[in-house]
């Protein structure tokens, strides 16, 4: 195929690009702001700058939710950006595979399709999320022998087992990296008045959270608002406590990996307890969660080698296997296959 090679992980938190021969390339978090009068006046790093800062004069949007496009306009502007940002001058437009949750719906494939090629790409590929995650870590999934892999995203969880360069059962949910902030700033809202925005909620979550009730309670104090007062505060949390909070959303995460296990052929999960269950994607950097579901699911458990890269590098590690995955189904389209979307669209 004519043109540079990009691997896109389109995910709801960041955006991460693997350009053929060059590696990672791009690590930008999906945000875009707006002016009032709707021009773009930032994209990544300068828009998340923005978010919960910003004036009435601004909108700071998030254009994925739960790993599927909730505002295709910001989300196209956001693509183009990266993509040209990839590129720079070059002459040829780039052929580029996105990752998707493995169990959207067809017409939200459509859709993916339909803003890539819009954004610039000359064709488009999708992947699944899991697929691409299982190569990224480097597990051989082009043999007849299942590899479980559990993704841990932003916006949703994907567990999958893969076999022959195609996945064989996969279950997803949208208990992942943010519903455990969101969790966090429920349990502090409701017991004890305090208001926090997400970037402190992830801030307490990396710092002092754990898939486990830790031996040795810490503390951390952080700045946020007086639900009744109005008035900002400091206060300090243990990490019991967001334990606690985030006990329910780790409940589910270990609940759709047990799911998922349920419905793998007896030959698969022979496989699947021999080999283990990797786990890729920011929210294996939880303390502790390897653990915790070894324990929920009696399979061991380990962190892949670089997790929140996984998915791209798989993307990436794709290109080189194509043959495998153009059997399974992946190919790539031009924008005149897919029928495309309206001209007046696209302005």
């Amino acid at each position: 195929m004519i043109g540079t090679n990009i691997g896109i992980d389109l995910g709801t938190t960041s955006v991460i690009a693997f350009a053929e021969g060059k590696g990672i390339v791009l690590n930008e978090p999906a945000a875009v702001a707006y002016d009032k009068s709707g021009k773009v006046v930032g994209i990544g790093r300068k828009a998340y700058a923005m978010l919960e800062k910003n004036h009435e004069g601004i909108r700071v949007v998030k254009p994925m939710v739960n790993g599927v496009i909730s505002d295709f306009t910001a989300t196209r502007h956001m693509v183009q950006f990266f993509i040209t940002k990839v590129c720079k001058n070059t002459v040829f437009k780039p052929n580029v595979i996105v990752c998707v949750p493995s169990q959207v719906t067809g017409l939200e494939k459509r859709t993916i399709l339909d803003l890539i090629t819009s954004a610039g790409a000359g064709r488009a590929c999708l992947i699944d999320e899991p697929l691409a995650a299982a190569l990224g870590a480097g597990l051989q999934s082009d043999r007849p022998k299942g590899v479980a892999v559990v993704d841990i995203g932003g916006g949703t969880t994907d567990a999958a087992v893969i076999t022959m360069g195609c996945t064989a059962v996969s279950r997803s949910s949208r208990s992942a990296g943010n519903a455990l902030d969101e969790a966090i700033i429920r349990q502090l809202k409701r017991e004890r008045d305090i208001i926090i925005g997400s970037k402190t909620a992830e801030m307490i979550k990396i710092k002092i959270g754990s898939a486990l009730l830790r031996d040795v309670e810490l503390g951390l104090t952080a700045k946020g608002k007086n639900y009744i007062t109005g008035m900002p505060v400091s206060f300090e949390i243990s990490s019991t406590e967001v334990f606690l909070a985030m006990r329910p959303v780790l409940e589910d995460i270990a609940e759709t990996i047990r799911l998922m296990l349920e419905e793998v052929p007896p030959e698969l999960s022979a496989d699947v307890y021999d080999s283990g269950i990797v786990l890729t994607g920011g929210g294996a950097f939880l303390r502790n969660i390897d653990k915790m579901i070894e324990t929920k699911t009696g399979i061991k458990t380990r962190v892949a080698a670089d997790p929140v890269n996984c998915v791209a590098l798989g993307i990436g590690d794709a290109f080189e296997h194509m043959s495998v995955l153009e059997q399974n189904g992946y190919i790539f389209k031009a924008r005149s296959e897919l029928g495309g979307l309206d001209e007046n669209m696209e302005d």
